[in-house]
């Protein structure tokens, strides 16, 4: 017993004369991600304690702060020559309180370290379902040349600085869309967290990323983030898309109906392709209603919401490839002109704007890819679903492939078609009117101008190039608005369409017979049918 009691004695004696050695500051990143607690947490309290190696992997300035010598108005550190702290002389008083020095440290960390959480929990702490409201939003993106600035001082978590710190960001190349965010690991957290931008406010000069925060924390540039929704937003936009839905089942019934109606009183291939797309978007918004609804009163995947998810996917081809098949029927009318008389035209567009969309859906419904989508609402409590594409990889990448990559070339054709139709506006209105007088040119030049805009908007509308603000979508929050009101009216501005096409249809027949040109006259008819 006493042999035990004398080893014991003198191991502590041995750890009082030799302390363990300090961490080395490139091990420090590493040690702590073996630690079951934090590790962000163990890296702010080794780092200020850490020894530099001769070659350290990543920078670290050590600054011990002397509140009775110092006459500076900040602490001012470089990492690199490519990153700078500014930490204001007041928020180190703040922090410091009544000690006369203060240590502040600050190194740049590869992002790599920062484990993020899995994007359908967005914030951590979740207690029976629900989100605290005290959690920072959510951003995602990539951070900027990998490098994370750490900054610390004292031994206490830093907040709520009435004058904030500012952390430059230099980068070599150009770089857009980049937002200064701060890493957040909340306390009930497994190891991982997420970046968030509250506190920080971000400025741009043409070298670097100006981040002024009122907080000490892990900060970053992330590069081209993600757009995040809140929740008062997100309820405004489903709002919309469920009323602006409605309205275009409703004018799309209303559009069939005239068309019925003119193609029983002048039968025009124009009229029938116009029929088939407004068919389409009919199924299309009749079906994205039903595909919500019956998500929202059926929360478990079932045999209708599959079904479903089919037809909505279905019927989202079809319009698509309308569109397509609207442009490719203006092209005849307008580039070819002559000798387009086709054999059994109609037929032929319908095997393929319905035949294509259908062994498509009968393919992918084989599959199995069909069925909930969960549609994450990164800064709100809720998570919306619908009958559609399963979110999934393997699933998503089917909408992917059928659904972004065939729109996007649709509409970059339709674009080109677009073009042609404004070419051959400018060309017949610079033939026309070469014997009028002055006053009745000028006149009428105007009514001509806001005439031949009101044709391009509607032929925009036909040939689905609002779809092409799917982009906007990413970069700002008016983009999603403007996407959203545009595509979800669609039926609307066809059944305007419609109502324009039948009035200037009767004014072209007035007017045709006095028409000195020939060609004039057979292009205005053709374009007009």
């Amino acid at each position: 017993m006493r042999w035990i009691v004398l080893c014991l004695v003198t191991l502590g004696w041995f750890s009082a004369i030799h302390p363990a050695e300090p961490l080395r500051c490139d091990d420090v990143p590493n040690e702590c991600h073996k630690k079951p607690t934090s590790w962000t947490r163990c890296f702010e309290n080794n780092i200020a304690t850490c020894i530099q190696g001769r070659k350290p992997s990543f920078p670290i300035v050590h600054e011990m702060v002397n509140f009775s010598s110092s006459a500076r108005s900040w602490a001012q550190m470089n990492l690199w020559s490519r990153h700078h702290v500014h930490i204001p002389w007041s928020a180190l008083r703040k922090i410091g309180k009544a000690a006369s020095e203060m240590m502040v440290v600050a190194s740049v960390i590869d992002s790599t370290h920062f484990k993020l959480a899995p994007p359908n929990t967005p914030r951590q702490g979740r207690m029976k379902g629900r989100i605290p409201n005290n959690q920072p939003a959510r951003v995602d993106g990539i951070v900027m040349e990998g490098s994370v600035l750490a900054v610390k001082a004292g031994n206490q978590p830093v907040s709520n600085l009435t004058q904030p710190i500012n952390l430059i960001f230099n980068y070599n190349h150009k770089v857009e869309n980049g937002t200064c965010v701060f890493w957040h690991e909340p306390q009930e957290g497994n190891g991982t967290g997420y970046w968030s931008t509250e506190g920080c406010d971000t400025s741009v000069n043409e070298t670097a990323f100006i981040c002024s925060c009122n907080h000490l924390s892990f900060f970053a540039v992330l590069v081209n983030p993600v757009l995040t929704v809140d929740e008062s937003n997100s309820t405004t936009l489903s709002y919309i898309t469920y009323i602006g839905s409605a309205l275009s089942v409703l004018f799309a019934i209303i559009t069939l109906i005239v068309y019925i109606c003119l193609q029983r009183r002048r039968p025009e291939k124009a009229i029938g392709v116009h029929m088939q797309l407004t068919g389409a978007l009919l199924c299309l918004h009749l079906s994205f209603l039903l595909s919500s609804f019956w998500a929202w009163r059926h929360k478990e995947e079932d045999l209708m919401c599959r079904a479903l998810g089919l037809i909505l996917h279905w019927s989202l081809l079809a319009s698509i490839s309308w569109m397509a098949l609207e442009g490719f029927h203006l092209y005849l009318l307008l580039v070819r002109v002559f000798n387009i008389y086709v054999r059994r035209y109609l037929l032929k567009l319908s095997l393929v704007g319905w035949g294509v969309p259908t062994l498509t859906a009968v393919i992918c419904g084989i599959s199995g890819v069909y069925g909930n989508h969960s549609l994450d609402l990164r800064d709100s409590n809720q998570t919306s679903t619908m009958c559609w594409i399963k979110s999934s990889f393997p699933q998503t990448l089917v909408s992917y492939i059928t659904i972004v990559a065939f729109s996007g070339l649709v509409i970059l054709c339709n674009s080109c078609m677009l073009g042609v139709v404004v070419l051959k506006l400018r060309g017949l209105r610079e033939d026309g009117g070469g014997s009028s007088s002055w006053n009745k040119m000028n006149k009428e030049k105007g009514t001509r101008l806001w005439k031949d805009c009101a044709t391009v908007v509607g032929l925009s509308c036909v040939l689905g190039l609002p779809w092409g603000l799917a982009a906007t979508t990413y970069i700002s929050l008016p983009g999603i608005y403007i996407f959203t009101i545009l595509n979800s009216l669609q039926g609307v501005f066809i059944f305007l369409w419609c109502l324009a096409l039948t009035c200037k249809s009767r004014d072209n027949n007035n007017s045709s017979v006095r028409d000195p040109s020939t060609q004039k006259m057979m292009m205005t008819t053709s374009f007009n049918n």
